[in-house]
């Protein structure tokens, strides 16, 4: 594997690099650069690598410069990681790493590539910037994969332009021979029963998704904004008593301390051995989503998370629960009512009825 570094990243790293060698395989060349995600930081702290071929991106945050001792590592490391974020068969990304060998640094002289990575950091800085504060500690090497699903090389029309993530799987799998996507996923159904109806989900998830991943499909889905607390409970039988509380953050366990921090934990710890989840967003508002398992996929292959139907509108955010619900419904509903422009203003771009495309399958894109 032939990686091209930026000037910036090569005197990081103090190394004097030989020129690119033309005669590799572009799928099996990247161009790489550190770079900053935070102004007020002296410091890079964010690895960026792009495919020559795809244009298909690649991201590690947070990288200190004495990371960058094992950068070769980390990089490799990265690409089968963000490949394998995806949920791409893992036998066709075991076959490109192997195909592409180990990491061989060079010079990069390519103009175009060089504007590639520079806008790859930007798009990749703006997932991080909104997804950590950047104060914690951490380390993350699949931060890029968001970015391979917007559109390049286009003129304000997706017509003309690819994403990465398709044109990098195209290649992939023409290459290796393998088809592109083969795991165990979960078809589920969620259900948030609003009393005047219920707003009904029905999904495909792969089946080792986080519960992180999973709150932010239940947000993209049911059209949340993701500014309140939340929570997962697994139940058996009987919803008298969880058998596991999942929660977000450590606060959480101060409160609860039989409660199970989130993090790196996924939904197959949990399923099919227990068949009900309860998702609970908002603590004040309390929207309780029952997720039910409508059965296991063994060799899905296809992309997911994936929406195959949904309907009901979700209610706005802050209308205070159920009971606040209804009553908005009943004012919302009559032209006349006294409250009704105030409610309408309020509501602001909120409608009645789920739209068309709200309802139409898709993937889901975290």
């Amino acid at each position: 594997m032939q990686i091209a570094l930026t000037k910036k990243l090569a005197d990081a790293l103090e190394l004097k690099l030989p020129a690119i060698d033309e005669t590799i395989n572009p799928l099996f060349s990247w161009t790489a650069n550190w770079t900053k995600v935070w102004d007020n930081r002296r410091s890079e702290d964010m690895l960026v690598l792009v495919n020559n071929t795809t244009r298909f991106n690649v991201a590690i945050y947070q990288v200190k410069r004495k990371d960058l001792k094992n950068v070769a590592e980390m990089m490799t490391a990265a690409i089968s990681n963000t490949l394998l974020s995806m949920n791409l068969n893992p036998e066709m990304v075991s076959e490109y790493m192997r195909l592409a060998g180990e990491a061989e640094f060079v010079k990069n002289s390519n103009r175009q590539t060089a504007s590639w990575v520079t806008k790859a950091g930007l798009e990749c800085a703006f997932y991080v910037g909104r997804e950590y504060n950047g104060i914690a500690k951490m380390f993350n090497d699949t931060v890029g994969a968001s970015a391979n699903y917007r559109y390049v090389d286009c003129s304000g029309s997706s017509n003309n332009g690819f994403t990465p993530s398709q044109e990098m799987i195209n290649a992939l799998s023409e290459l290796t021979g393998r088809q592109p996507y083969k795991y165990r996923a979960f078809e589920l159904l969620v259900t948030l029963d609003l009393e005047a109806y219920k707003a009904e989900r029905r999904l495909i998830v792969p089946a080792d998704i986080e519960f992180s991943q999973l709150h932010k499909v239940l947000q993209s889905v049911y059209g949340w904004e993701n500014c309140h607390l939340y929570d997962f409970a697994i139940f058996s039988d009987s919803k008298r008593k969880p058998v596991a509380r999942i929660v977000s953050s450590e606060e959480d366990l101060g409160y609860d301390k039989d409660a199970i921090l989130m993090e790196r934990h996924t939904l197959s710890e949990f399923l099919p051995k227990y068949k009900q989840l309860l998702y609970t967003y908002d603590m004040g508002d309390n929207w309780e989503h029952d997720i039910q398992l409508i059965r296991v996929i063994e060799e899905h292959d296809k992309e997911s998370p994936y929406l195959l139907e949904a309907s009901g509108q979700t209610p706005p955010e802050d209308v205070g629960g159920v009971g606040g619900f209804a009553n908005f419904r009943e004012i919302i509903l009559n032209p006349n009512h006294p409250e009704y422009q105030d409610m309408k203003e309020w509501a602001r771009y909120w409608t009645l009825e789920l739209s068309d495309w709200k309802k139409r399958p898709r993937v889901i894109h975290i």
